[in-house]
């Protein structure tokens, strides 16, 4: 980023709100509930309204509009806040509809298998490694964690860190979070790519600063590290807070959404905060029963829109630590991994019914055999290992091989060692070719 955003006039010189609405200015109250209901930021006001004192005047309406519909956050360690706006309440209501329930396309009922998951696991610790400086392609990182290769350098192992760390996040999403489970998230994440004496361990310096990577611009100092940990301690025990019932409700995903920003706020690891922050995310709302994101890869879109949210960050540090800011982007980027997750079962339901129809001529096939001749039918130059179906299909090994062989007996693949391990690609001269 450039160039960092412009901080809001102080709030504390609030407008008479009943002088504003005496001198009957429609326009300006018209003008006022627009901008708070896209919940516009300061400078972005600046080409709206050039002038200096107006675009102040209307800012400061606007911020007391806003106070005044202010829900405070149970974290004793900051003074924050939000506000619900009118988008936040419906993509909420979406998301109760369609993350913790049935998912329904084209009427029906769908149930997604294992590999569904596996491969949003993989874009998931794919794109959350590259949004924090991992060069790598997908398809080279997606090679890897298929074949089960030994990652060849940092990025890599990155990448196989994070795809670790969101099986972990899985397979304990019932537990409480404890700062145990912090430092371990953290030290599957940093495993062989930091210093050995910072993994899994917090900061016990004040040298870490969030900055530019290009111009070394500051972006955010992080409190001292000797309050990290009761910073971390309090935050477990909001994580672990039942809500419900409670005067100070907060929606789940919103929460999991306020964990994301402290994590990355507090910033109590040397390196690894924003895998740590976006892990903990993901094992809250599976913990809170919203399973659908374990198929939904949220930092691919966050990748997409890395300025956007740096600046979510920045907007809520700056305007006096209002969360709404943080809370949109991340809603913004939810709806848009549940309608990649809506194309994306289209086309697998597609493709299933081109397994079906295979399977109707070859009726010795199950559903999965069939599913991976016809990948191997895509991938006609490609070999396949034993393990690349294992972690694919989400099967044990001997599953996979018997897989294998059944389709190199019935003669639609070939089978031929490499080293000490069996390659297979498809057979071109099978007669499904006919």
């Amino acid at each position: 980023m450039k160039k960092l955003p412009e901080k809001p006039p102080d709030s504390q010189e609030k407008p008479n709100l009943l002088d504003i609405i005496d001198k009957g200015d429609p326009e300006l109250i018209k003008m006022v509930n627009e901008y708070n209901s896209r919940y516009l930021y300061y400078d972005e006001m600046k080409y709206r309204i050039p002038d200096l004192n107006k675009r102040t005047g209307t800012w400061r309406f606007m911020k007391l509009l806003r106070m005044m519909n202010y829900e405070s956050v149970p974290y004793p360690c900051l003074d924050l806040q939000y506000s619900t706006t009118p988008e936040i309440s419906k993509s909420l209501h979406i998301f109760d509809q369609y993350l913790s329930g049935k998912i329904k396309v084209n009427e029906r009922n769908i149930k997604l298998g294992n590999s569904y998951i596996l491969n949003s696991l993989m874009e998931e610790a794919i794109a959350s490694s590259i949004i924090e400086g991992a060069v790598t392609t997908r398809r080279a990182a997606k090679e890897m964690l298929r074949k089960g290769k030994r990652p060849s350098n940092k990025s890599e192992q990155m990448v196989m860190n994070n795809y670790r760390a969101m099986q972990y996040i899985i397979e304990n999403k019932d537990d409480p979070l404890t700062p145990e489970f912090i430092l371990d998230v953290h030290r599957i994440v940093t495993e062989n790519t930091l210093e050995d004496d910072a993994v899994g361990r917090f900061r016990d310096n004040d040298d870490v600063v969030v900055a530019d990577p290009v111009n070394g611009t500051i972006h955010h100092i992080p409190p001292v590290y000797t309050n990290i940990p009761g910073m971390v301690e309090e935050f477990c025990r909001f994580a672990n807070g039942d809500d419900e019932g409670s005067e100070s409700f907060i929606h789940p995903i919103v929460k999991g959404m306020i964990l994301h920003f402290l994590i990355g706020y507090i910033h109590p690891f040397v390196d690894g905060n924003g895998r740590c922050a976006r892990s903990i995310f993901y094992w809250y709302v599976l913990s809170r029963g919203y399973w659908l994101f374990e198929y939904m890869p949220i930092s691919r879109i966050i990748l997409r829109s890395r300025k956007d949210y740096s600046l979510a960050y920045l907007h809520t540090e700056y305007d006096e630590m209002d969360l709404t800011y943080f809370i949109l982007y991340n809603i913004r980027c939810i709806e848009k991994a549940r309608t990649d997750l809506l194309s994306y079962i289209k086309q697998k339901q597609a493709e299933q019914s081109s397994a079906k129809k295979m399977i109707k001529n070859i009726p010795r096939l199950n559903t999965r055999q069939a599913e991976i001749l016809r990948e191997m039918m895509e991938k006609k130059e490609d070999l396949f290992t034993i393990r690349e179906i294992t972690e694919t299909w989400g099967v044990v090994y001997e599953t996979a091989r018997t897989d294998l062989m059944t389709l190199a007996d019935l003669g639609y693949i070939m089978k031929e060692k490499r080293g000490r391990e069996f390659m297979f690609r498809f057979d071109e001269g099978s007669r499904l070719e006919d």
